[in-house]
């Protein structure tokens, strides 16, 4: 039987646990005994429940477990003395904020009232806890400035000095486990970063500083994505987790980031659940992203990103591999995407990715559906993925040929081991532009629905690969190249 996992609130505790070999088609909740209520999903939220208070939760037919409600907090107050955020959607109050932030104890909570803050990079530190009030908005300031002096951070695979994010904690350590600990980011508002004119006027500045460098290695420009590419990657993030542990973020809009939303770097422990991730027009607009992370998830959530709404990741060869610290035991479940990329594993998975689990997710509106991609120049791999219970436009396990500058690693990637169960499969997926511009344009375009290839040479295909119950709808076909031990069961059209 799987675990059942807590989170716990002041009235609240959420209930969780990993999707059963053979899931029952309802999960009964009781509360100290008296029923509360059944879900055919794998999470459930208890409401209205007394603060510091035992429960025992029990999930028929799993099993039982104890969690306690939190204590109430001291409420910290931003737009009172001493901080006096003006929340006008006019004033800077990054100074403000920081006051809040510094002065939050194991104890307290910076809230947000309804208000428009403007602000500048903030950072945060262990043992804390924000929330924002519904009709509380944080916006991040458009200014490039408002985000210096850089941190060490991690963008694409590599560590340099990028600008700081909207929210920042812990300290880039690849050496080293944990510097922050106990953080939680949650409540009904919404934090919205710089977006596109942030990101635009970073790279534009980044290009104006490093204009004789450019110009040095126009051979390496050639082979990016585009001019942007390499200035672009000093862009912040809008929340950034670094050598963290235990951190929740629930509840929230998060939105407009001038690069990805959500990135963990080296971080333990990381929950997200109820939130609703946008980034439309925003160039790497991915959602959330576990980057060289063990036990993250991810659920009850939606994406409406430009690029990826989830992008598991672990380094780029040849120092991802040098590092060699992997990304492990990633679950996401019960989300679903209004447009966008879809879920991709890599392509920077120089450091190795293990122990994957995606169920109950609906991504049918999305360009590439559940993509696994690397170069050959990657070395790393992945293992140990499983897809259950998801309706997605496709399937895909393969090279690409982007994001490859860069001296190559050891070796090439090593996919294996991989289920993918109870599937539908549409064959049809978001073309270029409507993935691009939010589903305004454009429309869907016929793919096909399976695609499992891995790598030219003796051990290193694709191998060890399940594909059971699998419906097809509108027929399609299945494409294996490089392939070795697939199993195909009641794979069929409908």
């Amino acid at each position: 039987m799987p675990n059942l996992y807590t989170l716990s609130g002041p009235d609240s505790i959420t209930v969780y646990w990993d999707l059963p070999a053979r899931p029952a088609e309802r999960y009964e909740i009781l509360l100290d005994g008296a029923r509360r209520g059944s879900t055919g999903r794998t999470h459930f939220t208890l409401r209205g429940l007394a603060p510091d208070t035992s429960y025992q939760i029990e999930v028929r037919p799993l099993g039982a477990v104890r969690a306690r409600t939190e204590s109430p907090k001291r409420r910290l107050d931003v737009t009172a003395q001493p901080f006096g955020a003006a929340g006008d959607g006019q004033t800077d109050d990054t100074a403000a904020l920081q006051r809040a932030l510094d002065a939050c104890g194991a104890g307290d909570c910076v809230y947000f009232p309804a208000g428009v803050y403007r602000s500048g990079a903030l950072f945060g530190h262990s043992d804390m806890e924000l929330y924002l009030a519904e009709g509380a908005v944080l916006q991040g300031a458009e200014e490039p400035e408002a985000y210096a002096p850089r941190i060490r951070s991690r963008f694409e695979g590599a560590e340099m000095e990028c600008y700081a994010s909207l929210l920042n904690f812990g300290t880039l350590d690849h050496t080293a486990g944990p510097n922050c600990r106990n953080v939680r980011i949650w409540g009904e508002g919404t934090i919205r970063g710089g977006g596109y004119a942030l990101a635009w006027a970073t790279i534009q500045s980044e290009k104006e500083r490093m204009k004789d460098q450019l110009a040095a290695m126009q051979d390496l420009v050639k082979t990016c994505e585009s001019e942007n590419t390499i200035p672009g990657r000093v862009r912040g993030r809008l929340i950034n987790l670094s050598n963290c542990q235990n951190v929740r973020i629930a509840g929230l809009t998060l939105a407009d980031g001038p690069s990805w939303n959500v990135h963990m770097v080296y971080c333990r422990d990381v929950v997200t659940d109820h939130c609703t991730f946008r980034s439309q027009g925003i160039w790497n607009g991915d959602g959330w992203d576990p980057d060289s992370s063990e036990g993250c998830t991810l659920f009850a959530s939606t994406f409406y990103t430009q690029d990826d709404s989830v992008a598991i990741k672990s380094g780029k060869n040849p120092e991802g591999n040098r590092i060699g610290r992997p990304t492990r035991r990633v679950r996401v479940f019960d989300c679903r995407s209004a447009f966008g990329h879809g879920i991709c594993i890599g392509s920077e998975i120089s450091g190795g990715i293990e122990d994957v689990a995606v169920w109950d997710c609906d991504l049918a509106n999305s360009q590439y559906g559940l993509m696994v991609k690397g170069t050959r120049k990657r070395g790393g791999g992945v293992r140990g993925l499983s897809v259950r219970r998801c309706t997605l436009p496709r399937v895909m396990v393969c090279q690409v040929g982007y994001n490859d500058d860069g001296v190559p690693g050891p070796r090439p990637p090593i996919f294996r081991e991989m289920l993918f169960e109870d599937l539908t499969l549409t064959g049809r997926c978001l073309d270029a532009d409507q993935a691009l511009d939010g589903g305004q344009g454009g429309g869907f375009a016929p793919c096909m629905p399976i695609q499992l290839e891995g790598f030219d040479g003796a051990g290193y295909e694709l191998r060890d690969v399940t594909l059971r119950r699998i419906a097809l709808a509108g027929g399609g076909t299945v494409q294996l190249a490089r392939c070795k031990g697939v199993s195909l069961e009641d794979v069929r059209t409908v």
